[in-house]
């Protein structure tokens, strides 16, 4: 076995580890896979140092950027929460929008089911947001 081979398979293997040691959102272990596999080119006659490195830079960075495409969770739409808690600060008139308090901030608001309105200083679940419009329904009657 080449001594190239060997230091890839070595330094391979420590990126992997380190991987479960400080857990870097899989780039050391994407590393590390790659250097593993520049290790199995070296020992196929992949003698060239520069172009080992070199094939261990673009594996990398292409298995970086796909673990990132396909084993990242996909993000939401909203930063918005489910089910979180605001208080009506005016009344929220049926099918018409109103103010609510939420996070500390008044917020444009309307409810959700547009037959409905709420009365001022009233707890209202955030549902979801329309833009700079939050949308909420009373907190009776989701208990």
């Amino acid at each position: 076995m080449g001594s190239y081979t060997l230091i890839w398979l070595v330094a391979g293997s420590f990126l992997c580890l380190m991987e479960f040691v400080f857990p870097s959102a899989f780039v050391q272990f994407m590393m590390g896979i790659s250097a593993l596999i520049v290790a199995v080119l070296s020992r196929l006659g992949l003698g060239n140092l520069w172009l080992q490195v070199t094939a261990w830079l673009l594996l990398s960075t292409v298995l970086i950027v796909l673990s990132r495409r396909f084993l990242q969770p996909r993000r939401r739409e909203s930063k918005i929460q489910d089910t979180v808690l605001a208080q009506t600060l005016t009344e929220i008139p049926a099918g018409e929008t109103g103010r609510v308090l939420y996070e500390g901030n008044s917020w444009r608001a309307q409810c959700d089911d547009e037959q409905l309105s709420v009365a001022p200083n009233q707890r209202v679940y955030v549902v979801r947001r329309q833009g700079t419009t939050l949308i909420v329904m009373p907190d009776n009657l989701l208990r």
